[in-house]
C-alpha cells in the first residue's frame, strides 16, 4: 500500500527487527541484494515500538492499519493509546464501533478504524480472539488487504512472505528493473519477483522484506533519492543506466482545502466531540456550502461513519 505522505512511511517490522546478528554473519564473496539491504538495515533501522521485543501480532496488526498514508510520528500516539485502550482484539471487538472511529482521532481516513473494529469482531467470532497466523486466514479477514496480510504474517510470525508497498515497488524498479517508474498496482508478477530476492530462512526473509521497506522509505525515496547513502548504490540498474527520468505522467500532490474530505473530516470531528446525538443544525454550521455538506454527510452515511437515528439527527455508528 502507498503512503503518500510528508514524512517516509515506515515498516511494522517483527518485534526483533531492528539491528541484529544476521547481516554481521554475510558469507565472503559477491553478496546478494538482499543480503546488502540487511547489512544496511543493522545499523539504519529505526527504534520504534513495534519492532521492539514482546510486541503482540494484534499491535503489528494495528500499526499497519495506521500507517496507511499516515506519517510516523501521527500514528505514534494514536497507536500507543488505542493498545492502552484496546490491548487485545476481544476489548476492540466488545466496543461500538463507534467508539473505534472516536479514538482514531485526526489519523485520516477513518474507515481505516472501522476495518480494525470489524477485524476485531471476526477475530474474536472465528479464532478465539487470536490473530491467526495463516495467510490465507488473515486475507479472509474482513477489511485485510493483501499487503497488511503479508505484512502481518511476515513480521509478527517471522513467515517467508514478500511485503510490497509503494517503497518496495519503487526501489525493486530501480534497483533491479532500471526504470524510475514502479507499477502503479501490486501485481502477482511483483510478488513473485520480490519473493526471489527473500532467502529461504523464514526468519531471515521477514528482516529482509522489513529492510527493503525500510531503504525505499528512507532512502530511496521518489522524490529526491539519496543514492549516495544507498547500500545498493553500485548494484542499482538505474543508477547504472543514468538515472534515466520516468516516464509516467507527474503525480500531483493531493490537495485538502475546500474537498469533500475536509467537509467529511469537520462534520465527522462534530460527531467525535459530542457526547451525545448531534443535531443538523450544528453539522450546518461546520461548512457554508450546503451541497457540498450534505454531499460529505452521504457519503459519511454510505461508508458507516455516521448512522442517521432519526430525520435530522446523527450520531457515530454503535
Amino acid at each position: 500500500m502507498a503512503w503518500m505522505t510528508t514524512a517516509p512511511r515506515t515498516v511494522a517490522g517483527p518485534p526483533a527487527l531492528a539491528a541484529g546478528p544476521i547481516s554481521a554473519q554475510a558469507p565472503a564473496g559477491p553478496q546478494t541484494l538482499g543480503e546488502l539491504v540487511l547489512g544496511w538495515f543493522a545499523t539504519a533501522a529505526r527504534e520504534l515500538p513495534w519492532r521492539r521485543p514482546g510486541t503482540t501480532p494484534w499491535a503489528v496488526l494495528v500499526s499497519e492499519v495506521m500507517l496507511q498514508q499516515t506519517p510516523v510520528a501521527r500514528v505514534l500516539p494514536v497507536w500507543e493509546a488505542w493498545l492502552d485502550r484496546w490491548p487485545t482484539p476481544a476489548a476492540l471487538a466488545a466496543q461500538p464501533a463507534g467508539e473505534a472511529v472516536r479514538a482514531w482521532g485526526r489519523l485520516g481516513y477513518p474507515r481505516r478504524a472501522l476495518r480494525l473494529h470489524q477485524a476485531a469482531v471476526a477475530i474474536v467470532e472465528r479464532h478465539g480472539g487470536e490473530i491467526p497466523a495463516d495467510l490465507d486466514a488473515l486475507l479472509a479477514l474482513p477489511g485485510i488487504g493483501t499487503y497488511t496480510a503479508r505484512a502481518v504474517a511476515a513480521f509478527a510470525f517471522r513467515q517467508r512472505h514478500p511485503v510490497v508497498d509503494v517503497n518496495v515497488r519503487r526501489l525493486f524498479a530501480r534497483a533491479v528493473e532500471g526504470r524510475a517508474d514502479p507499477p502503479a498496482t501490486v501485481s502477482r508478477r511483483d510478488l513473485a519477483a520480490v519473493a526471489e530476492l527473500l532467502p529461504a530462512d523464514p526468519e531471515t526473509a521477514a528482516m529482509t522484506s522489513a529492510a527493503l521497506m525500510e531503504l525505499g522509505a528512507l532512502v530511496c525515496v521518489a522524490r529526491t533519492p539519496r543514492c549516495a547513502a544507498c547500500p545498493l548504490l553500485h548494484r542499482c540498474a538505474w543508477v547504472g543506466a543514468g538515472s534515466p527520468a520516468g516516464t509516467g505522467p507527474a503525480r500531483r500532490p493531493q490537495g485538502y482545502a475546500g474537498t469533500d474530505r475536509q467537509v467529511r473530516g469537520r462534520l465527522l470531528a462534530v460527531l467525535r466531540d459530542a457526547e451525545q446525538v448531534v443535531g443538523q443544525d450544528l453539522l450546518d454550521q461546520v461548512w457554508d456550502d450546503p451541497v457540498q455538506r450534505d454531499r460529505a454527510l452521504a457519503g459519511l452515511i454510505d461508508d458507516g461513519l455516521i448512522v442517521r437515528v432519526a430525520p435530522g439527527v446523527y450520531a457515530l455508528p454503535g
